[in-house]
């Protein structure tokens, strides 16, 4: 493809007093690379390698303008102007790529995560209206407050021009505070920022009005909301194109970003970081209502992971702009590929939510599960020269292999990739046929072509053994050899019918009508192989080692999962182990106190109780004395993140 396959995404559009050279945003998400509150060196190399590889527009994370707006540690603030230098140097990095940089302005109102300190803040929205999610109880904003909230914004905005930004965007999505004034099951405050649609929408329109009279009449302002708050209590469509249209006739407003959902309740806060079973651009239509509602330049987001999806929503006039975020955490090139026609060679995002904002929930700095370089680009930006080409052999083709035989070869190394199976993937090709995880292929997808572009050779239906590694004459190994479901000892094991899930995925046995799933790992494999029993029929019980289904995955992913399970009708059964079985009963312990929990009528018992590491080839590969290193879950079983991380690290380290 060429650049005339899109172009409407690769046209050039006029925001305020910025010309940007396409339509693709990386918009404002939570990296945790912030320096003590303030942009360092980790933080602009993570925007620049976007602003690099074909970004058109990057807003920053979300900057708090007053000191009540503190919702988690260690925040990004610009309530001073100590912000300045930091902002300025990010400035200087994405403008020398022709790429724009918008800050966002933030306060959350009763969205409170946590804190400085670890004490619970007190918290302050338009009336004291509970948080759901967060079970806060927030102070109504005396008016003298308001005024200051207000003023806090038009400061900060006149910081960040003179740190050399382009614009600010005020955060009015997802619930955050100005969407609590205008939302009137929230907001009920009897004065004039309450009760009708011109009192609830004043708060942002007076903030638009100050960032107006502190800067310069080019600078661009911008305004994030919800297009519908898909909540309990939320704002709806309707009310917000309602809210849209007034808004915008104040002629002060650049541009509308879009997206869906709120922080408030669970339900809502799954559009935050829309899993992968939600549809590839399924907020255009709220885009697009918004843009038509009031002519304003606008900007959607949620899951546009391909060039393909956003030059749809463009030319369709959906919106002007796409906001692609989760695509450019995978691939920072996406851009510059799409534009060149190298749209087989895009890394696509397929929307885990493991290790971006899986990471930010966590407290850990953003990356990727395929992408382990997004976080790390001041660390493992550069690829290591060789010195000398040496002939690398790569056991195992799985995610860890897959990834170490591409960033070899990729070095220069004559590398072959040894898989004993007909197909390439490991474990991820089990995963793709759990319900609503088909995209997690993806992985596989992506990895084979990195490691076509880099000339690896790959030898499929081959078991390695001590002849192998002898005939192939490798001056060094690297052992991704994954592992293998593990099978605890438990009384009646070898009595009752009892499969694991590995067999369930791939239709090797028959399954009774009741079953119960006993998921030591509360990962993605007990709880999903609970849905898909579930939907295909079966009557199913999920014991859980942990205090809920799926405690150990990305709270989006996991909430909606169990979401589906109660619609399914799965009971669930938490902090129990498994004890025991027999032909007709699975016998388990409650974890906290030894007591017997019985499940009778049972026709199958599914193990889902994690796997135990294949180090076969590791003993041989020392016996022989060849240089190796280890990549994945032969070292210990854990997920796909760690599998590409290392076998990243060991494609480095040959």
């Amino acid at each position: 493809m060429s650049q005339t396959s899109f172009p409407a995404l690769f046209s050039p559009i006029t925001i305020g007093g910025l010309t940007l050279r396409n339509r693709i945003v990386s918009t404002g998400h939570e990296t945790h690379l912030n320096e003590q509150g303030q942009i360092g060196d980790a933080m602009i190399a993570y925007h620049e390698a976007r602003a690099k590889g074909g970004a058109g527009l990057i807003v920053t994370e979300v900057a708090l303008v007053h000191s009540s707006a503190v919702f988690v540690a260690d925040p990004i603030r610009v309530d001073t102007d100590a912000c300045i230098p930091g902002y300025s140097r990010l400035a200087e990095a994405i403008h020398r790529h022709d790429t724009g940089l918008i800050a966002q302005l933030f306060h959350p109102g009763r969205e409170i995560l946590a804190s400085e300190d670890g004490t619970a803040p007190v918290s302050y929205s338009a009336s004291a209206t509970p948080n759901e999610r967060f079970h806060v109880m927030p102070r109504p904003m005396p008016a003298e407050m308001i005024a200051q909230i207000i003023a806090a914004f038009g400061d900060a905005a006149r910081r960040m021009q003179t740190a050399g930004l382009d614009g600010v965007e005020i955060v009015g999505s997802h619930g955050y505070l100005p969407a609590q004034f205008l939302n009137p099951h929230v907001n009920k405050r009897t004065d004039a920022y309450g009760g009708s649609l011109a009192n609830r929408t004043r708060f942002i329109r007076e903030i638009i009005e100050d960032i107006r009279r502190k800067t310069d009449p080019g600078f661009v302002v911008g305004l994030r909301l919800s297009g519908d708050e898909l909540s309990h209590e939320g704002v709806d469509q309707s009310e917000m194109l309602d809210a849209c249209e007034m808004i915008g006739a104040d002629a002060g407003l650049d541009y509308f970003s879009v997206v869906a959902g709120s922080s408030a309740t669970l339900a809502g806060s799954i559009h935050i970081a829309p899993p992968m079973f939600q549809e590839a651009g399924y907020t255009a239509p709220l885009g697009q209502g918004i843009k038509d509602r009031t002519g304003i330049t606008t900007i959607i987001t949620g899951r546009i992971n391909q060039p393909q999806d956003a030059e749809k929503i463009v030319a369709s006039g959906q919106a002007d702009m796409c906001g692609m975020t989760r695509a450019m955490i995978c691939d920072p090139q996406i851009g510059s590929k799409a534009q060149a026609g190298r749209t087989d060679d895009i890394r696509a995002c397929i929307g885990c939510n493991q290790a971006c904002i899986g990471h930010f929930h966590d407290g850990y700095p953003i990356s990727c599960i395929q992408n382990p370089v997004s976080g790390r680009e001041i660390r493992l930006g550069e690829v290591p020269a060789i010195s000398d080409k040496r002939r690398i052999m790569v056991i195992g083709g799985g995610p860890a292999g897959m990834k170490a035989a591409a960033v070899a070869a990729e070095r220069g190394h004559d590398v072959t990739l040894f898989e004993r199976d007909s197909q390439l993937g490991g474990q991820t090709r089990l995963a793709q046929l759990l319900p609503h995880r088909a995209e997690f292929g993806g992985i596989i997808t992506n990895l084979t072509r990195e490691m076509e572009l880099a000339g690896v050779t790959i030898r499929k239906g081959v078991a390695v053994d001590e002849a192998t590694i002898r005939d192939h004459g490798a001056d060094a190994i690297i052992l991704a050899t994954g592992a293998t479901p593990r099978w605890p000892d438990f009384e009646g094991r070898d009595d009752a019918h009892v499969v694991d899930a590995w067999q369930v995925l791939r239709g090797e046995v028959k399954i009774g009508k009741s079953v119960v799933v006993a998921d030591w790992r509360a990962d993605w494999i007990g709880i999903g192989v609970a849905e898909l029993l579930a939907r295909n029929g079966h009557s199913v019980r999920l014991s859980v080692n942990g205090y809920m289904p799926g405690q150990t995955i990305q709270m989006y992913v996991r909430d909606a999962s169990i979401g589906r399970l109660h619609s399914l009708g799965v009971e669930t059964i938490p902090y129990t182990r498994l004890f025991g079985a027999d032909e007709d009963s699975v016998y388990l312990q409650h974890i906290m106190n030894d007591e017997p929990v019985i499940c009778e009528n049972v026709d199958t018992l599914v193990l889902c109780q994690g796997h135990t590491p294949d180090d076969t080839i590791e003993t041989v590969a020392r016996d022989l004395n060849i240089p190796f290193h280890l990549a994945g879950d032969c070292i210990a079983p854990r997920t796909a993140e760690e599998a590409v991380l290392e076998g990243l690290l060991a494609g480095r380290a040959v």
